[in-house]
């Protein structure tokens, strides 16, 4: 009898300024069904309610990241005619997130959740990484904000490369293509993601969440110059400013609230 822990929903877990999303279908690659759609937005939502929260890791269990959105289901999530749907929506909510995201990439990585994990801020992987992006293989034409992240994360030529032969590619390919930021040991994956995690839950919130916002706008050409300008403001007449000064000056680990 199969186990339900082998066939369960994304998890979400909390600790300290650190939350987790974990994808729960190992025996089918960690696959997105559409009912985890629903979860994956609540545990979104948990995220963005919890103001103690800096950093959102997704990782997979067993021996992929996750396989994508399942085949079976595409003409109602990725593949719909429209170029929306339910996966691109989630998606672009992920890289739109306050908080900065990690993808934890320990092992393959296909189809929509290739997009997933670009999304996120920083993607460390380990040798038996893979990928693939297998759209024109299915017959399948790309939504517009996943051929944005492809194009400016990655560039043309090697989004190119991706999308325009469906073609599987290694660990050591993803790091030169600048797919995964890091590669490192399979058993200091955990101790770099949490490292990673807890040097961006050591600064400012306010900062980085404005120049994260900031930086992922320009690189798909649409800046809102006059939101950013606002939140310059903010900063600039933040306790966290005056906090992170006051640190420097003293040579010591600031204390950042977040006001």
């Amino acid at each position: 009898m199969t186990d339900l822990q082998d066939a369960a929903p994304p998890g979400l877990t909390l600790e300290g300024a650190v939350a987790t999303i974990e994808f729960r279908r190992p025996r089918q690659a960690n696959r997105v069904e559409p009912e985890d759609l629903d979860a994956l937005h609540r545990h979104l939502e948990a995220v963005e309610r919890d103001a103690a929260l800096r950093v959102l890791v997704f990782r997979g269990r067993g021996r992929h990241f996750s396989a994508g959105y399942t085949i079976q289901k595409l003409p109602a999530g990725e593949g719909r005619s429209d170029g929306g749907g339910a996966f691109e929506r989630l998606v672009n909510r992920v890289e739109d997130l306050a908080v900065v995201t990690i993808a934890a990439v320990n092992g393959g990585v296909y189809g929509g959740s290739t997009d997933l994990a670009l999304a996120c801020d920083f993607r460390v992987g380990i040798g038996a990484s893979e990928m693939l992006m297998p759209a024109a293989r299915l017959g399948l034409h790309y939504y517009e904000r996943g051929l944005y992240r492809y194009v400016s994360r990655l560039g043309l030529n090697h989004a190119k490369e991706l999308f325009l032969t469906a073609r599987k590619i290694d660990a050591r390919r993803m790091l030169e293509m600048g797919y995964l930021t890091e590669l490192v040991a399979a058993d200091q994956l955990d101790a770099r993601v949490r490292e990673l995690a807890d040097t961006v839950a050591g600064l400012a919130p306010l900062a980085v969440a404005g120049m994260k916002r900031a930086l992922n706008e320009i690189a798909r050409g649409a800046l809102e110059r006059d939101a950013l300008r606002e939140r310059v403001a903010q900063c600039g007449a933040s306790q966290d400013l005056r906090e992170g000064v006051q640190a420097w000056q003293e040579k010591r680990a600031p204390r950042f609230s977040g006001r």
